[in-house]
């Protein structure tokens, strides 16, 4: 993508400041964040940062392609204010498009993994359901998204679902704490000798897809104008207790993990994704797999 005019809302976040960062050498990129959970310190010199919400009328929408990462973005958050994450969410979404759609061609947000059942692997063809609040506000995107596809041809809107993204803390993670992926989280404390915590026996499984790859196919569904929801993911699934063994290798550690009883209901057990939608769309393939993203994660910690 070049010489395109680019508003990234949620851009001073984890995935939003990456992705700035990324378009920015190539274009003129505006992120729009509130800083609910980013930091302006992610962003490059070259992205010009506007402090503002995704409910707010006046951040600049004279833009050509749009990638909307304002959320709200994990159950916990919505647990603990519904009314709000559901206006930032839903709310949030249907202000940005319209907003820009007067402007813009294209308009790329994130959709959510956690929507999809454990029959393996997911595709964007099966069932899904609202087990939470958090679910529910995305699904409500997507319902959005549909209409505005089906009734507007001026604009082009599109779903990336996200798998497990991580980078680590060497990246721009380390501002989300608590909300940061268990990758990062855990070669943080296993740096540091404490032992990670993994829930139920740790046979769990994530799609880890490193952040550049996110990115990446987040440029490649707004340059080929597509519309519905595509999944970003690797194709592989990778349990905690293997996660582990993985940082203890990168780390040069013998970490030992803690087991506690899972504390969620409908608790996402399994996880991997089909991603054959997007490749035959695009082209797109991740580059980088999870032992290599691990020994980047851990790099800081080693070097």
């Amino acid at each position: 993508m070049r010489d395109e005019r680019i508003l990234v809302t949620g851009g001073a976040g984890f995935v939003g400041s990456n992705l700035a960062n990324y378009l920015a050498d190539a274009n003129e990129v505006v992120a729009v964040d509130d800083l609910h959970l980013g930091t302006p310190e992610n962003l490059d010199p070259g992205v010009e940062f506007v402090e503002a919400s995704a409910l707010d009328d006046d951040w600049p929408a004279d833009v050509d392609v749009v990638f909307h990462l304002a959320a709200h973005s994990s159950r916990s958050m919505l647990e603990e204010n519904p009314q709000q994450g559901t206006r930032v969410n839903v709310e949030g979404t249907v202000n940005v498009i319209e907003r820009v759609r007067e402007h813009a061609e294209a308009v790329v947000y994130a959709g959510t993994s956690s929507i999809y059942d454990a029959d393996l692997p997911a595709r964007e063809t099966d069932d899904v359901r609202a087990a939470t609040c958090y679910e529910a506000s995305m699904l409500a995107r997507d319902r959005y998204m549909e209409y505005y596809n089906e009734f507007h041809d001026d604009v082009h809107v599109a779903s990336t679902r996200f798998s497990s993204v991580y980078q680590g803390y060497g990246g721009n993670e380390a501002h989300k704490g608590e909300y940061a992926n268990t990758v990062s989280q855990w070669a943080a404390e296993m740096a540091d000798g404490e032992r990670p915590v993994l829930w139920g026996d740790g046979t769990q499984t994530r799609d880890y897809v490193h952040v550049e790859d996110a990115v990446r196919a987040m440029e490649a569904v707004a340059e080929h104008r597509l519309e519905g929801s595509y999944n970003v993911g690797t194709g592989r699934n990778v349990s905690f207790n293997e996660t582990v063994d993985l940082l203890n290798d990168a780390l040069g550690t013998d970490v030992e993990p803690a087991y506690e009883p899972v504390p969620l209901r409908n608790y996402n057990y399994q996880q991997r994704f089909d991603v054959s939608k997007l490749r035959e769309a695009t082209g797109w393939e991740p580059r980088i797999d999870f032992e290599e993203g691990v020994e980047s994660v851990c790099a800081p910690y080693v070097d």
